[in-house]
């Protein structure tokens, strides 16, 4: 902490000292500046963004795929593994393929997709709600934080 000196000064100080005049705050008035090594500011902020990268949770969309067809067994399974992916804290999209006269029957859809997040445990978010697709619908869910 050397106070408020003139610019002309803090540069000579720091040439002195074999290091860089680093303005820290420029809007301030007067400027804040610190005498340290350039280099080593560099890697300082390289290693705090790291740090602050590695905290960050990185959510996954996962994907599911049903058909209007499906039978009960494989529903169940189908099931399991949209618990297993909401559980891991990740989203999951789940999509109903239609095929051929299937796309006829858009309530049948409906229908499916509304058991098939009736049927999963916890609180789970509706985060898109079943929309048309170019081959079935789609939907996103979330498990509630």
């Amino acid at each position: 902490m050397l106070g408020v000196i003139e610019t002309d000064e803090a540069l000579r100080i720091a040439k002195d000292r074999g290091l860089d005049l680093i303005e820290v705050s420029p809007n301030a008035r007067p400027p804040v500046c610190r005498i340290q090594d350039h280099g080593q500011l560099k890697y300082q902020q390289a290693k705090e963004e790291q740090k602050q990268k590695k905290r960050q949770k990185k959510i996954d969309v996962k994907g599911v795929r049903i058909s209007m067809r499906i039978s009960e067994n494989d529903l169940k399974m189908k099931i399991n593994q949209t618990q297993k992916f909401l559980d891991g804290g990740h989203k999951v999209r789940v999509e109903l393929k239609m095929r051929g006269r299937e796309r006829a029957h858009q309530d049948m859809a409906r229908q499916l997709m509304r058991t098939f997040r009736g049927r999963l445990e916890g609180e789970i978010l509706l985060e898109q709600p079943p929309k048309r697709e170019r081959l079935g619908l789609g939907m996103v869910i979330a498990k509630k934080e």
